[in-house]
């Protein structure tokens, strides 16, 4: 039930994640429309929460509609009186509910020269719905000569607009079927398309293909298929490590045999192709040859880009003739979980991996959120320890990794320890004997924490329903762990709704040792991630669940003041006293939309002050940075914080104080103007008295 005791922020997330699972109605980037006559096919929640904006309205009886809003907790209802009978019809009303202030708002659109229309009838309402074999055919007509691809370069939702792409094409819409001259040429309204001019010659393995390499999806044996291969680097370069690589391209390699493998490589092929039919065909047909794990990219929408391309159907042609379909990072996983059935899972923007196994799918998302962690040091040498230390070593790492002893089965060294031992408790007595308990304690919380992370945000996906979905060993960490699965996702599902206050948040932001705080943010560098606070963990794990992170990230930029997540990248922040920002990707989490910048091109772009508070005293150098930044303070050159945000800025003041770095240590210039220099040096000595004081 909603209650308005409940915090809105986690009802709506709450509302948007199973929006997004309904297997009924239109669903869209910011919303899920329905037909009135489905609403009893939805979740009870969905019902509820429908019939709580009814309760705001309850003489509102006239809709056809119902549009739950992403980014907001507010409900439209939608009045197209001709629904059944027009294949297209007009929105004659509209009124909006928002349930957070409770009030009622409204739209008429009878005067309107030019009302919004819909399409696709079939996906608002159900399968059993009078007139859906009709409404569906008509829409598999309309594709066929592609008057839906029209979104982009032509606005189709309204009534004006369709009736310009009807007359382009030449076709009127009589009884839902599409009639079309016998006059009319399609070639002219189709551009030509040269599709192999998008493939890209690599010297490399490709990122998508890289980012499986790294983690550790290929088995020994595995095999590997490129659909859609273009030149074939990849298969040139997997070949080059040993692995049994084959490929095809319909322009390239089209005699190439199409053949099942482990590992299927998708990589950009569906943005190419302008047919929406047949990029679905593509992507149902690499899915077919898939045995294990199926990689799917394409590129996404992460600027404007339309200089010198023409808008054609859902994507752009460029200046080569080449067709590329931009797609947002959200919508590129509903595509594929929708046409595949899948859930699939995010590991870098614009790819995807899909897994065969929901088993290893999820196996594979619980090790994402995986911590570090150091086995504990021995204390307390002893003679009986070391004569067995070689034997216990992998009870020791198991733990580690695990956060409690091995079950039966799971260690190959299993009968040699059990032999000696009898039993793996019996094992780490005699490793607690040389060893703090406290240290294999804080080792079962951690990896406590990191199922916690982990099960909480699969209530934004398909989380599992029982235990046995889950390898056995994941399974018998929950056991081990909680005691049940039902108590971890109660437990799990109470973190979640914690982080739904964003003043909790902050809280947890400025009770963390490692990171940089500011009034409206929390820095720090990605290294430390897995040592934040869960809730931290759990809230930046909101913004990659579905987006995943920018890669190369160097910080993560937790903001206190609204609910977003941003990733920074600084290639020389290691080397660099002050580097420069190169890319940045921003997460709004009540909508997951992306907003990602390039600063590589710009003559003064931001760069990074007081680079120790975003790291621990371990990081290599630390202790440099930290002095750095004490003398940069002491000598007031973080006084106007606006003005040094830039390199030229920087630089501008680094000349004003007769100042310069080298090796991260601040020092006077040897060519600077000696009278300056005199006055520097005292402006120095007098403010860093007052900021000792101060400090």
């Amino acid at each position: 039930m909603i209650s308005s005791s409940q915090p809105i922020a986690i009802e709506l997330d709450r509302i948007v994640s199973l929006c997004q699972q309904s297997p009924i109605g239109k669903r869209l980037p910011g919303a899920l429309y329905i037909h009135r006559s489905a609403l009893s096919h939805l979740d009870p929640q969905l019902q509820a929460y429908a019939n709580a904006a009814r309760a705001i309205a309850p003489t509102l009886t006239e809709f056809t509609l119902i549009k739950f809003h992403y980014d907001r907790p507010k409900i439209s209802y939608l009045f197209y009186p001709d629904f059944d009978s027009d294949p297209h019809p007009q929105l004659v009303t509209s009124w909006q509910i928002d349930l957070a202030n409770q009030t009622l708002g409204d739209r008429d659109y009878t005067t309107s020269d030019n009302p919004p229309i819909l399409h696709r009838k079939e996906t608002f309402v159900a399968p059993d719905y009078p007139g859906y074999e009709t409404f569906a055919e008509l829409t598999r007509q309309e594709e066929a000569i592609g008057l839906l691809d029209k979104r982009r370069g032509m606005a189709i939702g309204t009534l004006q607009n369709w009736l310009d792409c009807l007359a382009e094409f030449g076709v009127e819409i009589h009884d839902h079927q599409v009639i079309q001259s016998p006059e009319f040429d399609r070639r002219s309204v189709l551009p030509r398309i040269e599709r192999h001019k998008a493939a890209i010659p690599r010297k490399d393995v490709s990122r998508p293909v890289r980012l499986a390499l790294e983690a550790e999806l290929f088995a020994p044996e595995a095999t590997f298929f490129d659909y859609g291969c273009g030149y074939g680097g990849d298969v040139e370069r997997l070949h080059e490590k040993g692995i049994v690589s084959a490929g095809w391209d319909p322009y390239y390699q089209p005699d190439a045999p199409l053949v099942s493998a482990d590992i299927v490589n998708l990589g950009y092929v569906i943005n190419v192709i302008e047919c929406q039919a047949e990029r679905r065909e593509a992507l149902i047909k690499a899915w077919e040859l898939t045995q294990q794990v199926l990689i799917v990219s394409a590129q996404v929408l992460i600027n404007e880009r339309t200089d010198g391309q023409i808008a054609y159907g859902d994507g752009i042609i460029t200046r080569r003739n080449t067709f590329q379909k931009y797609y947002e990072q959200e919508e590129l996983k509903v595509y594929i979980d929708q046409v595949l059935e899948v859930d699939a899972v995010p590991v870098g923007l614009g790819v995807y991996f899909v897994f065969r196994d929901r088993t290893r799918a999820t196996s594979f998302r619980a090790s994402r959120f995986h911590s570090r962690a150091s086995t504990p040091r021995i204390r307390q040498p002893s003679k009986r320890f070391e004569d067995y230390q070689e034997l216990v070593a992998p009870v020791m790492t198991f733990f580690t990794e695990r956060g409690r002893l091995p079950y039966k089965g799971e260690l190959s060294t299993e009968a040699e320890i059990l032999d000696e031992f009898r039993t793996y408790r019996r094992a780490f007595q005699l490793i607690l004997q040389v060893t703090q308990a406290e240290e294999w304690d804080a080792l079962s919380d951690r990896r406590r924490d990191d199922l916690l992370v982990y099960i909480a945000l699969t209530q934004f996906g398909n989380r599992p329903k029982k235990i046995s979905e889950f390898s056995p060993l994941v399974q018998n960490d929950i056991k081990s762990l909680f005691g049940s699965y039902r108590t971890a996702c109660i437990l799990a599902d109470q973190m979640l709704f914690s982080i739904g206050d964003l003043n909790f948040v902050k809280k947890c932001c400025q009770h963390t040792p490692v990171g940089k705080q500011s009034k409206r943010a929390f820095s720090v560098h990605r290294r430390y991630l897995d040592t934040l606070d869960p809730r931290l963990r759990l809230y930046e794990g909101c913004a990659n669940r579905t987006i995943g992170r920018l890669e190369n990230v160097t910080t993560i930029k937790f903001h206190t003041d609204r609910p977003k997540i941003s990733y920074h990248y600084y290639p020389d922040f290691d080397t660099d006293p002050h580097p420069v920002l190169h890319t940045s990707m921003q997460i709004d989490l009540r909508d997951l939309t992306v907003s990602y910048k390039d600063y590589s091109t710009l003559k003064d772009p931001p760069i990074l002050h007081q680079k120790d508070r975003l790291v621990g005293s371990d990081y290599p150098n630390a202790d440099k940075w930290i002095e750095l930044t004490q003398t940069e303070a002491s000598w007031g050159l973080y006084q106007n914080e606006q003005a040094i945000r830039t390199r030229q800025g920087w630089l501008q003041c680094l000349a004003e104080h007769c100042a310069t770095i080298e090796n991260h240590q601040l020092i006077y210039r040897q060519d600077a103007d000696p009278e300056a220099l005199k006055l520097a040096k005292a402006a120095h000595q007098t403010f860093a008295q007052e900021f000792n004081r101060v400090d």
